[in-house]
């Protein structure tokens, strides 16, 4: 009865079309000859999942190598390997996405153990929202520093220490995440990395009919019908009857009929998609033109997660434009807290009794902080209110670490870049002695292209310096 039970626990789990209730197989041969073919069935079925599950096996084992030595060289110098933005970025996704995958694919046949460490451990993991931020980094690096697609994916960056690189299937998911947020312009970009990384023979999971959907759609939205049609011709070829590609395609060919029958009906067609286009290159900024030419050490004067303050609710929050995570020390915390506000005060002749706490900040992936002003302007009266200190009269600012490459602290009106040198600092006043905030200090964080970025700054304030920096007979001077 034993074996019969554990034949039909079998029999059901291998989804056989077969009954469990006594038949009297004995009674007859030709009944159990029909055994004989379940049984080879059976057996196929066995074969199938032992080649399955060797199969996972082996899957999961060169994982284990593989990450057996990523961890190996990451956990040696985990800040030197963080600092190269591709293994940032890596490690959010495998974290975010792959590890799931592993997941789902041991889930049924691993130890308890392993099941319940993950549990546990995954609520610890990087969400999509960290996949997506690291991502937006990569793309903020590649328009800053003029980097090509190609560039980036094969992590040829300068000062790296752990050379990384960018799967198709990498490439793919930034070009995703770049088609979420409308940005079709780097959609189209590592769309078509991932496409030459494939046609060049790369092994990958990554599909060239999908990569192909979503670079026709991109460019197609930057206005280059000829193109997109020319890769949606590439897609049927592969996939013909690829419903969203033959829909499209008879969409693109009415779009070109009716601009043919424009061109013909107007003769200035050309010449206002010209001045389009030229309106679109003047409409950037010229402040982060001259940010950017700083940042990567072009031209001009050369020198050498945070939060901001909220004008509108006077309070500190998260900002999209400031990439970094930041702490406050106060001098009665530690002596060496306080021993650095002694020496500020020694250097600059200001009373630091009434300054901001030290503040510390690390610069995460693409770290940044965007062109800003560290004083409080007119139109915010009481951006300081709460400190009852007044203005921030000055800034002194430390670089506690070197920078492989990036990192540097520009002041765009200025036309000057200081670039990261661990023990060195930078001072500058942020109010004429009149009180009036000087608009040339307006300056930003470049994005950490390579390495890790460590700073420690002060705010020294108005109150306490009346003796130490008094205004001038002029309130123009």
């Amino acid at each position: 009865m034993a074996s019969k039970k554990l034949w039909c626990a079998l029999a059901l789990g291998f989804l056989l079309p077969f009954s469990c209730a006594h038949t009297d197989f004995f009674t007859s041969i030709g009944h159990m000859t029909d055994l004989i073919n379940t049984e080879k069935d059976l057996v196929v079925s066995l074969k199938d999942y032992i080649k399955a599950e060797e199969s996972k096996l082996e899957q999961i084992k060169k994982w284990a190598e593989k990450l057996d030595q990523l961890t190996a060289t990451a956990t040696k110098d985990p800040e030197g390997f963080l600092g190269h933005p591709v293994n940032a970025f890596k490690l959010m996704k495998r974290l975010n996405t792959e590890w799931g995958e592993l997941e789902s694919l041991v889930l049924k046949d691993m130890s308890d153990g392993f099941i319940s460490n993950m549990t546990i451990q995954r609520q610890f993991f990087p969400n999509d929202e960290d996949q997506t931020g690291a991502a937006k980094a990569l793309l903020r690096l590649q328009d800053t520093y003029n980097l090509d697609t190609d560039t980036l994916s094969r992590g040829n960056l300068p000062g790296v220490k752990h050379k990384s690189f960018l799967t198709a299937e990498d490439c793919f998911e930034l070009g995703k995440i770049a088609y979420t947020e409308a940005d079709y312009y780097h959609t189209e970009l590592w769309m078509e990395q991932a496409l030459k990384q494939l046609d060049e023979g790369e092994v990958s999971s990554a599909d060239k009919v999908y990569i192909l959907d979503y670079l026709s759609y991109a460019v197609y939205q930057q206005g280059d019908l000829g193109k997109a049609m020319a890769l949606t011709r590439r897609l049927l070829e592969l996939d013909p009857e690829h419903q969203r590609a033959n829909g499209n395609m008879k969409y693109f060919e009415y779009i070109m009929a009716k601009e043919k029958e424009a061109n013909k009906s107007s003769t200035d067609s050309e010449e206002q998609q010209e001045k389009e286009t030229e309106v679109k290159k003047k409409d950037y900024l010229p402040e982060r033109r001259k940010y950017e030419m700083l940042c990567r050490g072009e031209g001009l004067k050369m020198l050498s997660r945070a939060t901001v303050h909220d004008p509108e609710t006077g309070k500190l929050t998260t900002a999209h434009y400031r990439v970094s995570k930041s702490a406050w020390l106060s001098g009665y915390e530690s002596p060496v807290v306080s021993r650095i506000n002694t020496r500020i005060q020694d250097l600059t002749g200001l009373d630091v009794s009434t300054a901001e706490e030290l503040q510390v900040a690390n610069y995460g992936v693409g770290g940044q902080y965007e062109p800003h002003f560290d004083f409080g302007r007119k139109d915010e009266p009481d951006a300081f209110k709460e400190l009852g200190t007044g203005n921030r009269i000055a800034t002194w600012l430390f670089y506690m670490s070197d920078v492989s490459a990036g990192g540097a602290t520009v002041f765009p009106e200025v036309g000057a870049s200081v670039w990261p040198r661990k023990g060195t600092a930078v001072f500058w006043y942020n109010l004429f002695p009149s009180g009036e905030g000087d608009y040339s200090t307006r300056h930003a964080a470049c994005p950490v292209l390579v390495g890790n970025k460590w700073v420690s700054n002060k705010w020294l304030h108005e109150r306490g310096q009346e003796f130490r920096r008094p205004c001038t007979l002029s309130e123009l001077e």
